[in-house]
C-alpha cells in the first residue's frame, strides 16, 4: 500500500466502542506560587512534556473566561498550575518561552489566545500535534480522534464542561486534566519513535470517504 495515498480517520461510533484510556501516572497540583517554583525546577529537566489548558465554561454568547488550570505532563507524574488562584510566575512565563524544552499540546492557538488575557509572552518550543499528525497520514484533528488511531482507546470528555475555578479540583476533574496533557507527550513520543507504522491501521479510509472526518 503506497503510504502517500492513504489517510486515516475513525468514526465517532469506532471511538465510542474503544475501551476507555486509564491514566497511569502520578497527579500534583499546584495551589501556590512556591510550590509552582518548586514543580518548576522539575519539570525543567525534561527535554520534552506534554502540556495542556483548561478554561472554565461561559454559557454566556460572546463571553471568555480567562484560563483557570495549566497542565504540563511527564511520563509518570502531571502537573496541575491553577493558576486562577495564583496568576503567571514569572517562573511559568520563562518555560513557556524556552525553546530548550520541548511542549507538546493540540490546538495550540487556541490555547495562546486565552493565555495573552493573563500575561504577555513568547512561545517557544512548542508543537502542536495537529500539525504533526498530517506527516503519518491522520486526518482527524481532535486529541480524543488521534488517540483512539493510535492507541486504540478512549480518552473520557465527561468532565471538559466542568467548573475549573472551583475551590477544589475533584478527583475527576484531575484526572481529566492529567490525561489531556499525558496524552499529547505520549502520542509525540510514539510517532517520533518511529513505532507507529500507518499502512497496519484498522483505521485506513478509501480516499472518497476521507473529506469527513466526522463521519
Amino acid at each position: 500500500m503506497n503510504v502517500n495515498t492513504l489517510v486515516l480517520s475513525i468514526t465517532k461510533e469506532q471511538l465510542s466502542a474503544l475501551p476507555t484510556v486509564t491514566y497511569p501516572g502520578h497527579i500534583i497540583v499546584i495551589n501556590t506560587v512556591e510550590q509552582a517554583k518548586s514543580a518548576l525546577e522539575t519539570i525543567g529537566r525534561f527535554p520534552v512534556v506534554g502540556f495542556d489548558t483548561e478554561t472554565k465554561p461561559s454559557f454566556r454568547k460572546g463571553r471568555t473566561n480567562q484560563v483557570a488550570l495549566m497542565q504540563f505532563a511527564t511520563e509518570d507524574c502531571c502537573y496541575l498550575f491553577r493558576i486562577n488562584k495564583f496568576g503567571f510566575p514569572d517562573e511559568l512565563r520563562d518555560l513557556i518561552e524556552n525553546p530548550q524544552i520541548t511542549k507538546v499540546g493540540l490546538s495550540l492557538k487556541d490555547d495562546f489566545h486565552v493565555m495573552h488575557k493573563l500575561h504577555d509572552f513568547q512561545p517557544a518550543g512548542f508543537v502542536d500535534l495537529q500539525d504533526l499528525v498530517k506527516e503519518f497520514n491522520i486526518l482527524d484533528c481532535s486529541l480524543q480522534k488521534i488517540y483512539g488511531i493510535i492507541f486504540g482507546e478512549r480518552i473520557s470528555k465527561s468532565q471538559r464542561l466542568s467548573n475549573w475555578e472551583a475551590s477544589t479540583l475533584t478527583t475527576p476533574q484531575q484526572t481529566y486534566a492529567s490525561i489531556d496533557a499525558w496524552a499529547c507527550l505520549k502520542i509525540y513520543s510514539h510517532l517520533t519513535s518511529g513505532r507507529f507504522d500507518p499502512c497496519r491501521s484498522p483505521y485506513i479510509k478509501p480516499v472518497d470517504d476521507s473529506s469527513d472526518p466526522n463521519r
